[in-house]
């Protein structure tokens, strides 16, 4: 269950989104990963400045937090992301053995280009996935989340459409 602290790092992933959303080769989607109350890893997607199609703002933060506790396994981590995590990030915090995954925005807020496919949800990674010592949320500060991004069924420029 979301609390103030949710809240309070789902507030910090906003404002790396926005700084996302001006940095050069950047885009708005925000994501830190806490373990023991602090902040370890941070970052957004960099996917276009990088030239890298994995650098979403969670592989980034989760490179920058694996370096930071000079481990590969996150286990009791917290990731907390502005945006669903795709499928890619999803598997991506199974294998790095997060232990809980906290989104703002989810599918049904914003538009269907954030998303890799029509029916696949990332949430049914988690609840199939192997382990059981994963949890995943989403909703929280959905609607101020939801505002970095273009919403369900809303035209998009042609220079702004991706995944369609």
């Amino acid at each position: 269950m979301a609390d103030s602290t949710d809240e309070g790092f789902m507030r910090h992933a906003i404002a790396l989104a926005q700084a996302g959303q001006v940095a050069a080769g950047g885009s708005p989607i925000g994501c830190v990963i806490v373990l023991d109350g602090r902040i370890i890893g941070q970052g957004h997607n960099q996917t276009e400045g990088d030239h890298d199609p994995t650098a979403h703002a969670e592989v980034v933060a989760m490179r920058r937090a694996g370096a930071a506790v000079r481990n590969w396994e996150l286990r009791g981590a917290t990731l907390y992301s502005t945006l669903q995590p795709c499928g890619m990030c999803t598997m991506a915090s199974i294998w790095a053995k997060i232990g809980r995954i906290v989104y703002g925005a989810g599918r049904g807020d914003v538009h269907s280009m954030y998303f890799e496919d029509r029916h696949l949800d990332t949430d049914d990674f988690i609840r199939d996935a192997y382990r059981r010592d994963i949890g995943i949320e989403g909703g929280v500060l959905a609607a101020d989340c939801a505002k970095l991004y273009y919403g369900p069924g809303e035209r998009l420029p042609f220079e702004a459409q991706a995944n369609i």
